[in-house]
């Protein structure tokens, strides 16, 4: 049977990828504004927050002066008009071009409905066909139309190449976040002269991450994750996802928490939990920089700064407040708990109230910056490594001596041998900053990525010492793992992607404990440090055994002929 549709009066439309655009261009409200409407958003933009600036200013004046807010002049008038106008508009999120995207449907549902309104025009014709019904029955491929939707990314594309259209917009410019990544990868691909083939596009929520973990997305990048465990730790299983790309490290820590499991398991104590931001200030006298450290941390004022700091979060409780002067430069480093998140955005907001509030008794104070690497975030630091930042966690287990010889091919002499001497003395000699273990980091930095933490704090989360002991008459091996950063979150940036979120959800900690706030970002810590125990007992034993080498060469060694494969 043939299957046609009777044409119609209808406006004539070409589709292309599922794309249906009408020949004459849809005329838009923004088309009748006398600028571009990115200069229209940018100048509402700046209207509104300069006139927040100017009313708080001379409210603030006000209140010196003991004058009623309610006594306005002609300037304050004017202000207050241009906030009501400028709020008005930013209503609509930059413009006028969002609030259409709401009314206007998109060409797939307009395709849509089309479809269903003119369902009974398809008729039924006689067969005419030559052939056997399954022979040659498939209908030829649609003509490729150029339609106004490609000219007009190809425009964009060009605009894009030439300067003319800032490639950080095209999320804000098109309203589609899969679109403009689409549209920048064709640009870098035209402007290097390089393919992005190999980088995966489909498959992705684009919309996931705008304004919160990667700008100017072009693709996203394959990490395969293992499952290592499960590890008994506290008298639970687990089963810990890691992301990565070395071969053995999954096999390794697998067998690990095996060793630790037959011999019943792992313990954990979280000694610490707060995060810390430093801001540096500055004064015209070492002395007046001191006068605010003895005010800081006089426990006589931290009722105070506490209530001002609390105010930035229904979690951020301040802790401590410590001091370190260098001349007239003051350090200040406060310390919080932070809830289920990792805590860097919210304990920012809580110092940026405190230095407000001492801004009225030190005038003199000139902030330098909000960070003055005292916290210290993203790098090797003595004060993460003797103060702790974030989690800091002590984890143990006591192997049995049969496990040590039957599952890691090892004794327990050996093992206690080489710690002293590989990860205590070795390190000692090498100077190492908190590096006094066999390969933390390559477990932390294998879980963060897999639950969407920050890769780049496994620099102090890293932070590691193992204890290895003969106990029980050098029967048996107690080892530990005492990381005194371990910074995570259950909450916020990359842990609320789905892949991410999975693998929260499969160690039971996704999302913020509504019971007892924090507690799934300190049971996340708590797991990092039983892993990481894991696999410096497993890397332990394969080094006393001299299994590193042969192992590595078994699975970490691919056997595809790599001069085959083109470039």
């Amino acid at each position: 049977m043939d299957v046609r549709r009777r044409s119609t009066n209808k406006p004539t439309t070409t589709m292309k990828v599922g794309v249906v655009v009408d020949d004459e261009k849809e005329p838009r409200a923004s088309d009748a504004l006398p600028l571009p409407l990115y200069l229209t958003n940018a100048v509402f933009f700046t209207l509104f927050f300069s006139v927040v600036y100017f009313l708080l200013t001379r409210w603030r004046e006000k209140i010196r002066n003991s004058t009623p807010l309610h006594v306005v002049d002609l300037s304050e008038i004017v202000a207050l008009v241009a906030l009501v106008a400028s709020f008005i508009y930013l209503l609509g999120f930059f413009g006028i071009d969002f609030v259409q995207s709401i009314f206007r449907p998109s060409a797939d549902v307009w395709a849509a409905e089309y479809d269903k309104n003119h369902a009974e025009e398809v008729i039924i014709e006689e067969d005419v066909r030559k052939v056997p019904c399954g022979v040659d029955c498939a209908p030829p491929p649609p003509q490729v139309v150029e339609t106004l939707a490609s000219e007009e990314d190809e425009e964009i594309i060009k605009a894009v190449v030439a300067g003319k259209t800032p490639s950080y917009s095209l999320e804000t410019r098109l309203g589609d976040c899969k679109r403009a990544a689409v549209i920048r990868r064709e640009v870098v691909q035209r402007v290097t002269g390089k393919s992005l083939a190999g980088l995966p596009l489909e498959g992705f929520d684009y919309q996931s991450i705008l304004g919160q973990c990667c700008e100017m997305p072009v693709g996203y990048v394959q990490i395969p994750v293992g499952i290592a465990g499960p590890l008994l730790l506290d008298g639970r299983e687990y089963s810990v996802p890691m992301a990565t790309t070395e071969g053995c490290l999954v096999a390794s820590t697998n067998r690990g928490c095996k060793a630790i499991h037959l011999s019943g398991g792992a313990a954990s104590v979280l000694l610490k939990d707060g995060m810390t931001r430093a801001p540096v200030v500055r004064f015209a006298t070492a002395q007046r920089a001191a006068k605010l450290k003895f005010f800081l941390e006089d426990p006589q004022n931290f009722d105070t700064l506490s209530m001002v700091f609390n105010r930035s979060s229904r979690f951020a409780r301040l802790q401590i407040i410590k001091c370190a002067i260098a001349g007239k430069n003051l350090y200040i480093r406060f310390c919080c708990s932070t809830g289920d998140a990792m805590g860097m955005n919210m304990i920012s907001k809580g110092v940026q109230n405190i230095l407000d509030y001492l801004q009225s008794d030190f005038p003199d104070m000139d902030v330098i910056g909000i960070s003055s690497n005292f916290c210290s975030d993203k790098k090797p630091a003595a004060i993460n490594w003797i103060e702790g930042r974030g989690k800091s966690v002590v984890c143990e287990a006591l192997i049995s001596g049969d496990v040590v010889r039957n599952v890691l091919k090892t004794n327990v002499a050996a093992l206690a041998e080489l710690n002293m001497l590989k990860n205590l003395a070795g390190s000692a000699v090498a100077g190492a900053l908190g590096g006094f273990n066999a390969h933390a980091s390559n477990i932390v930095a294998a879980i963060y990525i897999a639950t969407g933490q920050d890769p780049a704090q496994n620099v102090e989360s890293s932070h590691c010492i193992t204890m290895m002991e003969a106990v029980n008459d050098g029967k048996d091996l107690h080892v530990s793992v005492t990381m005194p950063s371990i910074e995570v979150g259950t909450v916020g940036g990359g842990t609320q992607l789905a892949s991410q979120s999975a693998c929260l959800n499969l160690l039971g900690v996704k999302g913020a404990n509504r019971e007892e706030p924090g507690s799934n970002a300190r049971l996340l810590a708590t797991i990092v440090a039983g892993s990481v125990l894991a696999g410096e007992l497993s890397l332990m034993s394969a080094l006393a055994a001299g299994q590193l080498v042969k192992s590595h060469m078994k699975y970490n060694r691919s056997s595809k002929d790599v001069s085959k494969v083109s470039s």
